[in-house]
């Protein structure tokens, strides 16, 4: 049975190995080959290589080969704000409408 790594504890290395080996598991289910996954998708087979052994690549090409893989809709949820209370809907709200503040914001003197 394979272990689940918990990504709240994990490097980013570990993370980005484990999501390689993921979309290798998928490409191995569904019976495709690097070179015809990455024909299909639109990228070199290096850049599938390189997803499965060491998860990296650029966001567009992760992209592509999630969608060839036909799991777009896992990637629904992902980064959406949850809501917990009262004031986060709040916020949340607000976020939808104004910018983040300003880290070093400057003052100007009077």
């Amino acid at each position: 049975m394979p272990v689940k790594i918990d990504f709240s504890l994990a490097s980013f290395s570990e993370i980005a190995s484990e999501l390689g080996a993921r979309i290798r598991a998928l490409r191995l289910d569904q019976g495709l080959q690097q070179t015809e996954l990455a024909s299909r998708a639109g990228v070199s087979r290096f850049v599938v290589q390189q997803l499965e052994s060491s998860g990296q690549c650029t966001l567009t090409s992760l992209l592509r080969i999630v969608q060839t893989l036909g799991r777009e809709s896992e990637l629904q949820g992902l980064f959406q704000m949850h809501v917990r209370s009262i004031a986060q809907m709040e916020r949340a709200e607000r976020a939808k409408r104004t910018r983040a503040p300003r880290k070093n914001s400057r003052k100007t003197s009077s």
